[in-house]
């Protein structure tokens, strides 16, 4: 019985071989495209990391700061809690930009030259 695949159709293109793969891999565009992506992502999750664990040593270590009245029933525990939240929707939008400008158009670059066979 043979293992070999089907040949491709006509409407897909053909698969790059492993060492089309592999030589991409080592190039300075892909490179260039895992800096972007590492400088962009690795701060912000080391940022937003420290920020979760402030939140968390306050709520354990600080607790007259944390109950702290701001207006009405609102204090700084709820604040800090509802600013977790809306943290996490900016790093994903802000995340969402940078990858839509930066990464993606480069990505796309490797891609079709490589199922082009270029």
């Amino acid at each position: 019985m043979a293992t070999d695949a089907p040949p491709p159709s006509k409407s897909q293109p053909p698969l790059p071989s492993t060492e089309e793969f592999v030589e991409v891999q080592q190039s300075a565009e892909f490179g260039e495209l895992r800096r972007a992506h590492r400088s962009f992502a690795f701060p912000l999750t080391v940022a937003f990391i420290a920020w979760y664990l402030l939140y968390v040593l306050l709520s354990n270590y600080a607790g007259g700061f944390m109950g702290t009245k701001l207006f009405g029933n609102i204090n700084v525990a709820l604040v800090l809690g509802l600013a977790q939240f809306l943290t996490t929707f900016l790093i994903a939008w802000w995340y969402s930009r940078h990858a839509a400008t930066k990464l993606d158009p480069r990505a796309e670059a490797i891609k079709s030259r490589m199922e082009g066979g270029a």
